[in-house]
């Protein structure tokens, strides 16, 4: 029996992995900042289905936090074999109107807990010569984003470094896969703001995009793009063949609120 520890698992896509690997009689370490939330989620996925369930109540945004979830696993005697790191955040706003502090934890939850998770879980996956790791990230990692400046450059390194681990454990039994969502149905879009611009016109269901990481995990892809409409995956096809300045121009548009257009 397998288990999976998922950072941002108390709603979104982190909650419906939860549900995906209980499903798959698999044992759950559950990390988010809402005890009560997580509390909730271990009762009802152990009533369904009779697998183990730990949380772990940390906000990721604090420089110690990943030592801090590594530390209680292991007091715990919980072997991790699968890795998910789903936490993260956005923002949208001129990089220089916004709040400093909101960027740099979001650069933290975004790049640096999730690297520190991945360096301290990997050591032992190494020493086992086994395990997983799942990174999501988003489709947003494939171009920079005007009004999401930061958000859209932490989503560049974590599928640059996940891409990059990857080849470095190439010839072991441990595999890295890129989750790249587009547009979902969670709680991201309102906490961002995005939720008001054309680009969340329409989602993917956090579900089918869950199972869509889930299968590529499972199977050690390295890369999943996930819910995006056929002419969104038509435009990500074009994508090399469009000048940078166009591409711009097209970004900050559809992140530009329906009601207040810069």
């Amino acid at each position: 029996m397998k288990t999976a520890l998922i950072t941002g698992a108390s709603s979104g896509i982190g909650k419906e992995l939860a549900y995906i690997h209980a499903k798959n009689k698999g044992n759950l370490v559950l990390v988010a900042r809402n005890f009560n939330t997580l509390l909730e989620l271990k009762n009802d996925i152990e009533s369904i289905f009779k697998v183990s369930v730990y949380v772990i109540q940390k906000d990721l945004t604090f420089l110690n936090a990943a030592q801090e979830v590594y530390t209680e696993v292991i007091s715990q005697n919980i072997t991790v074999d699968y890795l998910i790191n789903n936490a993260g955040f956005g923002g949208v706003g001129k990089f220089h109107e916004r709040d400093l502090y909101d960027d740099l934890n979001m650069i933290q939850l975004n790049v640096v807990s999730l690297t520190a998770l991945t360096h301290i879980f990997l050591k032992d996956f190494v020493d086992r010569n086994e395990g997983k790791i799942l990174n999501v990230s988003s489709t947003a990692s494939l171009m920079s984003g005007p009004l999401q400046a930061v958000y859209f450059a932490t989503k560049a390194y974590v599928t640059s470094f996940s891409n990059a681990i990857s080849e470095e454990l190439r010839n072991t039994n441990i595999t890295v896969t890129n989750l790249m969502p587009g547009a979902t149905e969670t709680n991201f879009g309102a906490v961002s703001g995005m939720d008001k611009t054309a680009l969340f016109k329409k989602t993917a269901s956090a579900k089918s995009v869950a199972e869509d990481g889930y299968n590529a995990m499972i199977s050690g892809e390295l890369d999943r793009i996930s819910g995006l409409s056929f002419s969104q995956k038509i435009s990500m096809k074009l994508l090399p063949f469009i000048s940078k300045k166009n591409i711009l121009k097209q970004v900050r548009k559809l992140q530009e609120t329906k009601f207040n257009l810069f």
